[in-house]
């Protein structure tokens, strides 16, 4: 005989209820159809009093697609239906299968079979009919496997299961599984929660365009911006969407840092997050990050601290060192180093407050961050001198320039030879004159002490006043022994620096011929060089002293005096001048001296240069008029002479010299040579 057992499957799940795209399958032998996919957990349809028996329910998660990369996780669930204990000739026995078209019903069964599954917040149940041939079969055989595909529920949710027949006394089976979340391979490429999108970052000069590659068309994603820190004060950082359409979003480069991320999601249920610090090797955002973070000291009665806020992890060593000008280098302390611990106070080892004390930030070999008490509108002490004890007073060396130096070659004060101090600085120590400012706790008996040494600088400047009195002394009373070079030395001065008569006190002699143009000539210069202070004698002249001596022993007078005192000797040629000097050229011998007529007084004064001027005595300065006298006569070619007007400048720097110099002759030039043009002219 055969039974037909209809078999009723009922699922609860998180969600919605059933879709059109449930299957059902069996194995071969087995006949099948889906009754309802859907219907009302409770309100199953009734079967026949005899049926198929359960004897297993397996569970497989498996994926339901609608494309490509679309599909959504279910279970699917398999029931191995066997032959009943009893089974018996009534029920439905004898209705044949109109799935198969059997013509012998008398030897197939029919029945209902119900499947449930449960979760928290819902339940879904469905409903099958399932043809069996049993005919002499014996009980317990098994008959074949039914296949329902499947039930949708989240990736790691839990699905409870319950499979049973609708005859009497049916056994029920029941069981509990997860469906798996985006750990399993399969849903890495096919769940569209399982696929997590990529970032691409893109640095600019001035902005940093961070895009979601791989995004799916008409979804949305979920980008976060925050701060990576160990200590937890990030906050949840900045979070903005953006759409399939537009996947990118910009940066100002102002607020890239070394501990930025980025972390992307798509906006759907429990998706999958890609995360990406990638500016942790970023030098300008670690310049960033560094101008963006604060060192700041605290000071108390007892113990120096510091507090290092930052907007991200530093890697950092907090170094304590000895300053003592501000603008001078920081001597770090031994034994003090500290890791930078993050945001907050920090202790610095038990460091008392000094004001030449600073602590440095140090991170991969330079000094990041710096912060001294002085900045504090703290007064420094630049004369402390930082000493290091070791055992006890009888090891004292100075901290500086790198290196501690013992006392016994301590010579930077500059007071006299090396250890000069060193008795002085023991005994400020033994006194307690010191500042002990730290002290090692772990027994080690090595201290460091802050001394003034005000007490010993100002010894150095009484000593440094009494030496420059002393060559003040020394001083006046040269200028009292040397009054009078010092009068003539300060008259000099006073004429060479004058801006009204740059030549005044010189003085000047001018010998000429007697002719008409010479004396024109004569008279201009006389005029020109009257501005510059310079008193000039002509010779031949209408003086009162030419008057009452007479000519030639005035002229004789005047050029004895002008070798005598120093002064300038000017000789004026024109034509009855160089007729002159040719009479010179034309001796015999040096020693022979042309015959003088009694009133020829420029024949005098050569008569008086040019032995002079053989010697190398005086100083003489010869001129020609260069409209008149082409060159110089060779008997008075060893003094310098000059072209007028034309070497104007040269004849008034050969007045001036040797210690008049500078730009100073410029206003009187064109004065001398419009003079010179004028008397030749005439």
């Amino acid at each position: 005989m055969g039974a037909l057992v209809p078999l009723v499957l009922v699922l609860v799940v998180t969600g919605g209820r059933g879709a059109a795209r449930d299957t059902l399958a069996c194995t071969q032998g087995l006949a099948c159809r889906l009754l309802d996919p859907d219907v009302l957990c409770g309100m199953e349809p009734q079967g026949s009093p005899h049926g198929l028996a359960l004897s297993r329910l397996r569970l497989e998660p498996a994926l339901r697609c609608t494309g490509a990369r679309a599909c959504a996780p279910c279970l699917e669930a398999r029931l191995r239906l066997a032959v009943p204990p009893a089974a018996g000739h009534g029920g439905d026995a004898g209705r044949g299968s109109p799935e198969r078209g059997d013509p012998s019903p008398q030897h197939n069964a029919s029945g209902v079979l119900l499947l449930a599954a449960h979760t928290y917040t819902s339940s879904r149940c469905v409903a099958m009919e399932v043809w069996a041939p049993i005919g002499t079969a014996l009980p317990g055989r098994m008959l074949g496997w039914v296949t329902f595909r499947c039930f949708e529920a989240p990736l790691g949710s839990e699905l409870r299961v319950t499979a049973h027949t609708t005859t009497h006394g049916h056994r029920r089976l029941s069981q509990l599984q997860r469906v798996p979340d985006c750990s399993w391979p399969v849903a890495q490429s096919a769940v569209t929660q399982c696929q997590a999108p990529r970032l691409q970052v893109s640095p600019g000069p001035k902005e940093v365009v961070i895009e979601v590659q791989g995004a799916m068309p008409g979804h949305s994603y979920t980008l976060r911006l925050y701060h990576n820190q160990s200590h937890g004060t990030g906050g949840p950082g900045r979070v903005v969407t953006v759409q399939s359409s537009n996947v990118s979003y910009s940066l100002p480069a102002e607020e890239v840092l070394p501990c930025l991320c980025l972390q992307v999601w798509l906006e759907t249920q429990d998706p999958l997050r890609a995360t990406l610090c990638p500016f942790s090797h970023d030098a300008r955002a670690w310049q960033r990050l560094w101008a963006h973070s604060r060192l700041v000291l605290h000071t108390d009665a007892q113990a120096l601290t510091c507090s290092l806020s930052s907007p991200c992890d530093l890697s950092a060593e907090l170094i304590p060192c000895w300053q003592p000008a501000p603008t001078g280098p920081c001597q770090a302390l031994p034994g003090l180093r500290h890791p930078a611990m993050g945001q907050g106070s920090q202790e610095l080892g038990g460091l008392r407050p000094h004001p030449n004390l600073c602590v440095q930030v140090w991170s991969h070999g330079q000094v990041r961050l710096s912060q001294c008490l002085q900045d504090r509108a703290l007064p420094g002490r630049p004369d402390d001198i930082l000493l290091l004890e070791r055992h006890g007073n009888t090891s004292l060396c100075v901290l500086e320039r790198g290196a501690c130096t013992p006392l016994a070659s301590f010579t930077s004060t500059g007071l006299g030879p090396p250890g000069l101090l060193e008795q002085e600085l023991r005994r400020d120590v033994a006194m307690g004159r010191c500042m002990q400012i730290w002290h090692h706790e772990n027994g080690t008996a090595v201290t460091l002490w802050a001394c003034p040494m005000h007490k010993y600088l100002r010894a150095r400047w009484v000593l440094a006043w009494m030496g420059v009195l002393l060559g003040a002394a020394c001083l006046l009373l040269l200028l009292l022994l040397k009054k009078e070079s010092i009068k003539g030395w300060l008259k000099s001065l006073r004429v060479d620096y004058s801006s009204e008569a740059p030549l005044r006190g010189r003085r000047a002699l001018l010998v000429h011929a007697v002719e008409p143009v010479a004396e024109r000539a004569a008279c201009a210069l006389l005029a020109a060089l009257r501005p510059l202070g310079l008193a000039v004698a002509a010779a031949p002249g209408g003086s009162s002293g030419a008057a009452a001596w007479g000519p030639l022993p005035w002229l004789h007078s005047q050029h004895h005096r002008a070798l005598r005192g120093g002064d300038t000797i000017i000789i004026l040629l024109s034509p009855a001048a160089v007729a002159a000097a040719h009479q010179w050229d034309a001796a015999p011998s040096p020693g022979d001296v042309p015959s003088t007529a009694p009133c020829e007084a420029f024949a005098a004064a050569l008569a008086c240069a040019v032995p002079e001027l053989a010697a190398g005595n005086g100083r003489y300065v010869v001129v020609r008029l260069e409209a008149l006298v082409p060159l110089v006569p060779p008997v008075l070619r060893a003094a310098p002479a000059f072209a007028l007007p034309s070497e104007t400048v040269g004849f008034l720097r050969a007045l001036a010299a040797p210690r008049r110099r500078g730009r100073w002759l410029e206003p009187y030039v064109a004065a001398v040579a419009e003079g010179l043009q004028r008397a030749v002219g005439e």
